[in-house]
């Protein structure tokens, strides 16, 4: 367990949750964050490999990694040789007692049930986005963390950048005046699949070393298809969270924290209707997320702020281009960006709240004055994982903790509800995580888990 009392971990989450100001690390930049700690992997083939080495080059000591498919790890296993190895995380846990936080990236729908497993061995975890794979997992790993005092970090390492700071000290000192509508988009998906695709089936033998039944974990059970794994999975229903899930944890979080959203009281989606064998399609709602979407939230007044509608675009779809972006500057970029619209002016920047530009000469000559009060986080390079090691070490809790990613996760995973049920408006109650207008819509909530793999 971290050296943080719990009673100061909860308070300093507790601060966090109320946006990006905290009291920044006490240990010193230049200090190795994360010597001494002892932490573990589990899916490093890909998006968790990266996150291991930035562990490592912060400090920590990588003790154990563990992927259901180790053929496709085998160049991080040699860069760690004194790392035991696993394909079974259950396995690590009990072997490796002294394994102090657990990086997590398998893929989306395995997420809630493997860093439940581990928070409640008292390991602290590192979640890539999303955290979960629907609402109430979401729910329920923020009521875990912070019932046990535990330090959370979801990966979306833009949390941790100056862009979604500037965003915020700009909207706080009233440069654009009131928002009372954004636009979120992204260029996703890149997967093949779309709405009409059918499940394959071809049964191919299931690759050596790899473990289908962890692969396939709490969702039903189907055979191995290389349409699967090791790429696809994120347009499938059962195993992803389609171009939302994707990019929608980076993408919208400026949103999100700069305008403190708080829950939807609604969401609706609208997504292509035409597929080539449209009549079998009618006959089953699909496997696969559309090539393309549209989502509307709307989000109440709260905290002296006025009501927000709030648009996501995905699959090249995106918002006008506003008239006050000079034509030489991007709109966004090559993944996607956000569009701020104020009663006094428009701000816009890319994925991740990278380059944010307010759009006139006035508005940023006028931000030269605005104060930097959010504090900033070390370290360019990894300095996401590094914020999460330097709170197990007793700092400050992660900016991006389960208090404050809990919430952006829930608001992602709303509209894939939408989504799923296109056409309708949905309204929703957030603190009753209740679909209070569609009992179809409600069940999907929360999916019932495959036995042997609930929590």
């Amino acid at each position: 367990m971290s050296s943080l009392p719990r009673r100061s971990f909860i308070q300093n989450a507790s601060l966090a949750a109320a946006g990006l100001a905290l009291v920044r690390p006490l240990l010193g930049a230049d200090a190795p964050p994360a010597a001494g700690l002892k932490i573990a992997g589990v899916g490093v083939g890909g998006q968790g490999g990266y996150n291991i080495r930035a562990c490592a080059k912060a400090g920590a000591e990588i003790v154990a990694l563990c992927d259901v498919h180790p053929a496709n790890c085998a160049g991080l296993y040699k860069e760690f040789p004194k790392a035991a190895t696993y394909t079974d995380f259950r396995v690590m846990l009990e072997k490796h007692p002294e394994i102090q936080g657990v990086v997590i990236a398998t893929p989306d729908h395995t997420h809630a049930w493997i860093a439940m497993a581990c928070m409640r061995a008292g390991k602290h975890v590192y979640v890539q986005k999303p955290m979960a794979y629907t609402v109430r997992e979401a729910r329920l790993l923020r009521d875990t963390a912070r019932e046990l005092g535990l330090v959370t970090q979801m990966g979306n390492q833009g949390h941790s950048g100056e862009g979604i700071r500037l965003i915020r000290e700009w909207i706080d000192a009233g440069l654009i005046g009131e928002v009372r509508e954004v636009h979120a988009w992204t260029n996703r998906p890149l997967w093949p699949q779309d709405t009409g695709t059918k499940r394959p089936t071809e049964t191919p033998p299931v690759p050596e070393g790899l473990d289908w039944n962890l692969w396939i974990g709490p969702a039903p059970m189907r055979p191995y298809h290389p349409s699967y794994h090791p790429w696809s999975w994120r347009g499938w229903w059962d195993f992803g969270t389609g171009s939302l899930g994707d990019m929608g944890c980076h993408i919208m979080d400026p949103v999100v924290t700069a305008l403190r959203l708080g829950h939807p009281v609604s969401v609706e989606a609208t997504i292509p209707t035409f597929y080539p064998n449209k009549s079998e399609l009618e006959k089953s709602p699909g496997e696969s997320y559309p090539r393309a979407s549209i989502v509307r939230y709307r989000f109440p007044e709260r905290q002296n702020l006025p009501a927000v509608e709030f648009t996501w675009w995905d699959g090249g779809l995106m918002p006008s281009r506003p008239a006050e972006l000079e034509e030489d500057m991007p709109f966004g970029d090559w993944n996607g960006g956000c569009l701020f619209i104020g009663t006094k002016g428009k701000l816009t920047c890319g994925c991740y709240a990278e380059k944010p530009r307010l759009l006139s000469p006035e508005l940023r000559e006028a931000a030269k004055s605005v104060p930097k009060n959010i504090p900033r986080i070390p370290g360019a390079v990894g300095g996401h994982e590094a914020d999460w090691l330097r709170a197990i070490k007793g700092g400050p809790a992660p900016c991006s903790n389960f208090e404050v990613a809990g919430p952006l996760a829930e608001t992602v995973l709303m509209g894939n509800l939408g989504i799923r049920f296109p056409n309708r408006r949905l309204l929703w109650d957030g603190a009753a995580m209740k679909v209070t207008n569609d009992a179809e819509a409600n069940k999907y909530v929360q999916r019932v888990n495959r036995e042997g793999f609930s929590f």
